[in-house]
């Protein structure tokens, strides 16, 4: 699915624009990205399974303001001779039909409780107790 997204961003420089043309451009998912509108201050992005909203915060917290103007699904058109495919047969066995794909993950793994470290009591029963409790004191 294509999509043309197009962000009204705060540009008022050309470091900015190339500021936003980068991050734009380093989204997964885009194809192209271009800059339209009579100041350069809308930005065109084209691709694949773009996430729009995360694209404009992204654009927000980098450059500066960013509003979503338009997102549109672009449909592409077969070249003149070929016969459109895509909506005939849809339920015929003879085409291939797309299988969902499943992503099988691992069972979490969970951590035993570590074991507590080991308590040690300082008994009065344990404590050293001379066989005088005051012995006398003497100056050699």
């Amino acid at each position: 699915m294509k999509q043309k997204i197009v962000i009204k961003v705060h540009m008022s420089c050309e470091k900015c624009r190339t500021k936003a043309m980068k991050v734009a451009a380093t989204t997964s998912g885009v194809n192209s990205v271009a800059l339209q509108g009579n100041d350069k201050d809308q930005l065109v992005v084209m691709g694949d399974k773009v996430d729009s909203a995360c694209l404009a915060t992204t654009l927000k917290k980098k450059v500066g303001h960013a509003m979503i103007v338009s997102v549109e699904q672009v449909v592409e058109k077969n070249p003149k001779g070929k016969p459109d495919d895509t909506n005939v047969g849809v339920g015929d066995k003879g085409k291939e039909q797309e299988k969902p794909i499943s992503v099988v993950l691992p069972p979490p793994y969970i951590y035993p409780n570590p074991i507590p470290p080991p308590y040690y009591c300082y008994c009065p029963s344990q404590v050293y107790v001379p066989a005088e409790p005051y012995p006398a004191c003497t100056i050699l």
